[in-house]
């Protein structure tokens, strides 16, 4: 049924005042984003009509072509329809919301389910990935403005990334996952990876016992946060370890006796099939401790070590962001789970 009446014309038409004629985001992508918020917040619902195209063209001097193309757009998202002789009405109370990955990993997929299933019937996901490109990013962040409800983005290491989120408005942001180039006033859900990740490794101290050096395999072509290598280096020199840090992928060559932190799987399928190449027995001969829980690595070779943050609790409280009004900053515990493997 469509409503009719003065009242949904007035809360329309408070929102479509705040156009900016200046601003360099084109008129009709600012009826796109006013239409969208109001419906978001629950200003106008299901049924209720929106102000006719020459309404809004008189009252706030925009041209046809500009309020049809809005009108349009919105028609496309599945946001509004229209009827002939009555006018465009709210057809969808469905809220859109933006979730950037940076790659889709077997830990990223934990996150993703836990955070889905946690959102109600009405919000729709779109995900996107940058795969630590600026330009890709930049891309999908550009091409997204206005057209969520909210925003979650796992960042990463490039100094131009604050910039290109500030177009967000804030109260709309979530970042997760790594806390890098943000300030005090953004949303976010992180991991620490630093003195979470020294805490961890001295609760396997004793188990590092056995073995003569610890490696830490870090290679050149991971995105992995570089202060694990600083918190790594502490540990070993405050518990008298000898160690390495190994980052070229050639110098991968395990040796009995030692023990072994890998931050890439790709790493830990070539350590693995060392292992069986040279008969060691992860736990025995060579130790072993991986980063990051996958659903797999507590079968492989009778379980493998790791050191993880709970991607499932990560993805629960993100969801919590988008069905709350409320701000968010929360750090995920990170934990170690001891297997065979160490």
């Amino acid at each position: 049924n469509l409503h009719t009446g003065t009242e949904q014309y007035s809360k329309m038409n408070e929102i479509i005042l705040k156009i900016n004629h200046n601003s360099d985001i084109p008129k009709y992508q600012q009826i796109v984003n006013a239409v969208n918020d109001t419906i978001a917040n629950n200003v106008i619902s299901i049924g209720e009509l929106l102000p006719s195209v020459n309404t809004l063209c008189k009252a706030h001097k925009l041209s046809r072509d500009t309020v049809f193309k809005a009108y349009s757009i919105l028609k496309d998202q599945g946001v509004i329809e229209s009827v002939p002789n009555k006018g465009y009405y709210v057809a969808s109370e469905t809220k859109k919301i933006l979730l950037v990955l940076d790659t889709f990993k077997a830990y990223k997929e934990v996150l993703y389910h836990s955070f889905i299933n946690n959102l109600p019937d009405n919000i729709i996901t779109d995900v996107q990935f940058h795969h630590y490109n600026l330009d890709n990013f930049k891309t999908i962040i550009n091409n997204s403005i206005g057209k969520y409800y909210k925003y979650v983005v796992m960042g990463f290491d490039d100094v131009a990334v604050p910039s290109i989120l500030s177009k967000i408005d804030n109260a709309k942001l979530l970042l997760i996952d790594w806390n890098i180039h943000t300030t005090p006033k953004n949303n976010y859900v992180f991991q620490d990876f630093g003195i979470a990740f020294f805490e961890s490794l001295k609760e396997a101290a004793d188990l590092f016992r056995k073995y003569k050096e610890i490696n830490f395999l870090y290679p050149t072509f991971t995105n992995h946060p570089i202060e694990t290598i600083t918190f790594f280096e502490k540990f070993c020199n405050e518990f008298k370890f000898n160690y390495k840090v190994l980052t070229n992928p050639k110098d991968f060559n395990i040796e009995k006796n030692c023990a072994y932190i890998s931050v890439s799987d790709r790493v830990l399928g070539q350590f693995l099939e060392q292992c069986r190449e040279k008969y060691f027995e992860p736990g025995i001969d060579v130790g072993l401790l991986s980063y990051n829980e996958t659903p797999m690595k507590k079968f492989i070779y009778k379980g493998i070590s790791v050191i993880s943050t709970d991607f499932k609790e990560l993805g629960t409280k993100a969801a919590e962001f988008i069905t709350h009004d409320e701000s968010m900053q929360y750090y995920v515990p990170t934990k170690l789970t001891i297997r065979e493997s160490l």
